[in-house]
This record gives structure tokens, C-alpha cells and sequence, in this order.
């Protein structure tokens, strides 16, 4: 058993939507083929992976770094043989090996991207989704069998006014969300708050309504946009300051005691224990948006649960970023407490299986081997040609 080639694309995810902090009309992802030659149904299992929006796509760094280590380390090394299947802890290894400490940057994104082609080919090879494969190893064999989802949306777009917003959420709700997320920071106070009394009037009540700012505010600017926030009760306020600014954070949860939310622009586990040590975060009411796919992938995502819970938090205060499959199958096998979802933005990669609808804030997951991407026709479309072409 070995991986014989690792294949990777580059695709582009543009579109004219932005939210505070960057435009979106030249971002990109990687998309990455695994290889293998164990063969199930007559073809060799290949296990696809790409990295969530916002940070663009990694393949030069992976065919600088990354890809040669796999392919150049003895294959007897990769496998897990106790179960007779690859061993992604030890690929990780591999990956990461002469590797300094500290500075995870975009590395974290490469890596991220080729570990979660990896756990498909892990769950193809043993012929179980991969959700169920996370229960049964660590989660004593119990999955959830669907996943709390919120519809993510409401970017500043050229011409958007505040019906077109509304429509937008409108559509979410129509569609069996109950819980939906806009954009703020990126225009005046004054103009965000009649944006979200436009949306409120659609959803009905704060508590189905969260805001993110995506790192954009001040202190200031945070507090003041914290005042203005409060009287509606919203779901949640997203990653008001910048993510590495846990003095901001930890100074902002002394002005707004209701749910904030951050953590999907932090990289590792030591990142993690930084923010839940020193950000001020409080684990009976707020949220953290760790992403697999951008944070060294699943391997380095279980530390960051194991960080999570020695210092108190229940992984079902976890609710990724990315909006996506993988996110999706961790979420129901490892026990987290929702998943992002893209119902437009993003796509082919923005989604989840075709078929599965949402149904009162909640979707299923398809019953296949490995992530599930082959039920996303239009996904698949795009990995089939990188890994079989």
C-alpha cells in the first residue's frame, strides 16, 4: 500500500461579493488529488481535499515543500498497519518534518488541503464515510446523525441594497435555515445597523441573526459597534479585532456580555489555547471557528479539541469555518456543535450533497465512503478531472 502521486489545482473561487476586510475577486483555492494504488470497485482510491475560502490557493508552496516529502519517504512509513490503511498522524509527520515551531502562516493551508485528501482516501480504504470512521475511532462508535447548520451570507456587493439583502435571507429561510449570518464593518455604524434592522425584519428576532465583522474594528470601534449591538440579541458577534488581538478581545467581552464568536483565522492548537487562555472568551456562551482545512488539517485539529477540553470547553462550543464536507463529517463524527454553511457563495466547493436538504437548521450527511464529494456532482466534476485526467 503506498500513495503513488499527489496531483494539485489551482481554481478560481472569484466572484464581486467582499466583506470588511478583502474583496473576493481574485481569490483562489487549491484543489488536491491523493493517489493511491489500493484498488476498490476495480479504480485506485483517490482522496481529494481543498482549502476553504479567504486564504488562496497553496500549490506553489506544496510542490516547493510538501508534496516531495510524501512521495520521497520510505511508503512503509505511512502506513498504519494495524488497521492496513495509511496513517495520516504519520503523514502529517512526514509533512511537517524540518519544520520550525511557530510562524504557521500559510503553511498551515498546505498542509490543511493535502490532510484532508488524505482522511478521504483513510475512509474509502476501510469503506465507511468518513464521519462514521471519526465516531467509531474516537468517539466510542457514536455519531451525530445530522448537524446544526447556519446560512452564511449578506457580503457588501456592488448595487445590494436593502431589499436585495433581504431577499438573500429570505431565500436561506425558504430553504430550512433558521439561523443566518451577514456581513458588518464595512460601512459606516450607522449604515451597518439599518443593513441589520433590514434583515430583522425578515428573520424575525436577533436570536436568529449573527454578525461578523471579519477582524476589521479597533477597540473603539469594536465597543462602539458592541453598544449599538446589544438591544437586538443577536446570535452572535463575530471576530471583531484583528484574530491575534486577544487583549482586544478579552477588553470587548467586558462591554458585550452576550455570544461572540472567533477563531477561524487561528492556525494550531498552541493558537487556540492562546485565545482561550488570554482572549477573554467566556465556554457557556461563545463560539470558536477553528477550520480543519485552513489549520493543518484534522490531525492538528484534534489537538486543538484536546486544548479545548483540558481547559474546560466542550467541543459543541466548536462551529468551523469553511462551510463545507469536510468540516461537516468532523462536525457529526467528533461531536461539534454546527457547521458554516455557503448556500451560494463560493461554489462548486461552498455546499453540501446534493439531495440533502436543510431541514428546520439542520442537514444530513450522504452514506458513502470517505468526505462524500462524490454526491456533489458539480465538485466532483472538478476533482474527478484533476485525479483521473
Amino acid at each position: 500500500m503506498r500513495i503513488v502521486d499527489i496531483r494539485e489545482k489551482t481554481v478560481s473561487i472569484a466572484s464581486p461579493i467582499a466583506n470588511a476586510y478583502i474583496d473576493f475577486s481574485k481569490m483562489t483555492c487549491s484543489v488536491v488529488a491523493v493517489i493511491t494504488d489500493v484498488i476498490r470497485d476495480g479504480k485506485p482510491v483517490i482522496g481529494y481535499g481543498f482549502n476553504s475560502n479567504g486564504r488562496y490557493g497553496q500549490g506553489a508552496l506544496m510542490r516547493d515543500r510538501f508534496l516531495d516529502r510524501i512521495i520521497e519517504a520510505n511508503p512503509d512509513t505511512l502506513i498504519d498497519h494495524a488497521r492496513d490503511n495509511l496513517d495520516p498522524f504519520a503523514i502529517w509527520d512526514t509533512l511537517m518534518k524540518n519544520e520550525k515551531p511557530g510562524g504557521h502562516g500559510e503553511r498551515s493551508v498546505a498542509v490543511g488541503t493535502i490532510d484532508m485528501a488524505i482522511w478521504d482516501a483513510v475512509a474509502k480504504i476501510e469503506g465507511k464515510p468518513l464521519y462514521q470512521l471519526l465516531a467509531e475511532r474516537y468517539r466510542n462508535g457514536q455519531a451525530d446523525d445530522k448537524v446544526w447548520v447556519y446560512a452564511a451570507g449578506g457580503y457588501y456587493y456592488p448595487g445590494k441594497d436593502h431589499t436585495r439583502l433581504q431577499d438573500e435571507m429570505r431565500s436561506y429561510l425558504a430553504r430550512g435555515y433558521n439561523v443566518v449570518k451577514m456581513k458588518i464593518g464595512g460601512a459606516p455604524l450607522e449604515e451597518d445597523i439599518q443593513r441589520i434592522e433590514a434583515v430583522l425584519e425578515v428573520v424575525g428576532d436577533g436570536s436568529r441573526l449573527a454578525v461578523d465583522a471579519n477582524g476589521r474594528f479597533d477597540l473603539k470601534t469594536a465597543i462602539a459597534y458592541a453598544k449599538a449591538l446589544k438591544p437586538y440579541n443577536l446570535f452572535w458577534y463575530e471576530e471583531a479585532g484583528d484574530p491575534l488581538d486577544y487583549a482586544l478581545q478579552a477588553e470587548l467581552a467586558n462591554h458585550y456580555e452576550l455570544p461572540m464568536a472567533t477563531g477561524e483565522n487561528l492556525f494550531s492548537h498552541q493558537d487556540a489555547r492562546n485565545l482561550l487562555r488570554h482572549g477573554g472568551m467566556r465556554a457557556d456562551r461563545d463560539f470558536v471557528q477553528f477550520d480543519c482545512a485552513l489549520s493543518y488539517g484534522l490531525v492538528e485539529y484534534m489537538r486543538t479539541l484536546n486544548v479545548m477540553d483540558e481547559l474546560g470547553w466542550s467541543s459543541r462550543r466548536v462551529v468551523p469555518h469553511g462551510g463545507h464536507q469536510m468540516s461537516l463529517n468532523i462536525a457529526a463524527g467528533l461531536h461539534l456543535g454546527g457547521n458554516e454553511s455557503y448556500p451560494d457563495v463560493f461554489q462548486p466547493f461552498g455546499g453540501f450533497a446534493d439531495g440533502i436538504q436543510v431541514e428546520n437548521g439542520y442537514v444530513g450527511l450522504p452514506d458513502i465512503p470517505g468526505v462524500g464529494f462524490e454526491a456533489k456532482s458539480r465538485l466532483y466534476a472538478v476533482m474527478r478531472e484533476l485525479g483521473e485526467g
